[in-house]
């Protein structure tokens, strides 16, 4: 891939990270000051970097606890930054969920709790219900993580087995106001959706959880599916009293860091259309259909005029059937595509996940053009067999073209931009 095509896919990254900007975001929707207390509570990949940003904008008394990945912690003056697992939670996810409900027990009604909640709090924060172990919610979490199922079929399930997702951690913290600032990573921008909704309830119940194992084919763990069966009781819902008072807001999201990426390709001349801030479904078949429109494009100047770039959204998924390489679904995407694109002279590409980390790895993604599959075989590597082996890493990593920044600080998701300059 050229420079200048690497420098433009790079820079919309850059756009769609920083419209996230955690400062920004939580000025735009900073509460008015309570008579009591002011507690900050939070979990997720960017939680530590919204919880310094809330410390610079409040000029009052601030405390709390927040929890985020390994690594993703940076300094703050008053509220406590734990790092746990992630993707699949460990002793340090369940001690930081214990943390949280001690952080806002005893509250009272003059006490204001902020919730900065995003992407990756579900495997932060681990509580298994009553009768559950750690292990428990460990077999679930890489149930869920293999099994391709859309981030709402998984939330739904992981609610009902949970004391501290489904709105239960707001709960927690009543008759204390609680006002959540949530930055967005799911498709529709769903709150409730988001790190599994620790403090914001859905109408979702058991009912609906069985009815997603049964739909995607999820065969649950024994011990998860036994109690799922017979919970006792479903997570609270909207209507609970003691969420009556309560505020959600959702200050930062996929669709506007995708709306902030084509201001930047328009202003370096070139059209950008947004596709959807909300596609889901398996990463390779979603790559298909856009190496499709690609070539559409690029070839017949329908249904977009090139030079244009072609943006989306949302989550995708992948389905492991068997044990997997080394990779993440935007890697996987991207390999994808680039069987799609072999040999399209104009065409370039990157997806990249807006937290930095795609999957397990150190990349937040990979970049891709026409001639990558080429470079692949030249360097000995069958991209065929590695997308069949879900090692797309080791595939970019062999031609250099993973895309890595490290953490970011923020996650709206991924980002997709698909150049095409014309031939």
């Amino acid at each position: 891939m050229n420079s200048q095509d690497r420098d433009l896919l790079s820079s919309l990254f850059a756009a769609a990270v920083a419209a996230a900007d955690p400062h920004k975001a939580i000025a735009a929707r900073l509460p008015a000051k309570p008579k009591g207390r002011t507690i900050v509570i939070g979990a997720g990949k960017g939680a530590a970097q919204l919880a310094a940003a809330f410390e610079d904008l409040w000029d009052a008394p601030v405390e709390g606890t927040v929890v985020t990945r390994y690594g993703y912690a940076c300094p703050t003056r008053h509220i406590r930054v734990l790092e746990a697992a992630h993707p699949v939670p460990d002793k340090a996810s369940l001690a930081a969920s214990e943390a949280l409900f001690e952080t806002v027990s005893g509250l009272g009604p003059d006490d204001l709790v902020v919730a900065l909640i995003c992407g990756g709090g579900s495997a932060l924060l681990a509580a298994p219900a009553e009768g559950l172990m750690l292990a428990d919610e460990v077999a679930l979490n890489q149930t869920l993580l293999a099994s391709g199922a859309p981030i709402g079929a998984m939330n739904v399930i992981r609610k009902q087995v949970s004391r501290i997702k489904g709105g239960r951690l707001a709960a927690a913290a009543y008759p204390a106001h609680v006002i959540s600032l949530i930055v967005s990573d799911v498709p529709g921008d769903d709150p409730a959706q988001v790190a599994s909704g620790p403090t914001v309830p859905d109408m979702l119940g058991r009912a609906e959880a069985l009815v997603a194992t049964r739909d995607h084919g999820i065969i649950l763990p024994e011990r998860i599916a036994r109690y799922l069966a017979d919970a006792p009781e479903d997570a609270p819902k909207p209507d609970d009293p003691r969420f009556a008072r309560n505020e959600v807001h959702v200050i930062a999201s996929s669709a506007r860091s995708l709306e902030a990426a084509a201001e930047v390709a328009r202003a370096a001349g070139i059209e950008a259309v947004i596709l959807s801030d909300a596609i889901e479904g398996e990463a390779r078949d979603i790559a298909r259909m856009h190496g499709a429109l690609a070539r559409e494009v690029l070839m017949r100047g329908r249904p977009f005029v090139p030079p244009v770039v072609m943006l989306s959204g949302g989550e995708t998924t992948v389905t492991i059937r068997d044990k997997a390489g080394r990779g993440g679904r935007n890697s996987e995407f991207m390999l994808s595509l680039s069987v799609q694109i072999e040999g399209c002279k104009g065409i370039a590409a990157l997806a990249a996940d807006t937290d930095g980390i795609d999957g397990s790895e150190n990349n937040a993604g990979a970049f891709a053009d026409g001639d990558t599959v080429k470079c692949m075989r030249e360097a000995g590597i069958d991209p065929a067999q590695m997308l069949a082996a879900h090692d797309a890493w080791s595939a970019f990593d062999a031609v250099d073209q993973l895309f890595v920044t490290g953490p970011t600080g923020t996650n709206v998701n991924d980002l997709r931009a698909i150049l095409i300059r014309g031939q």
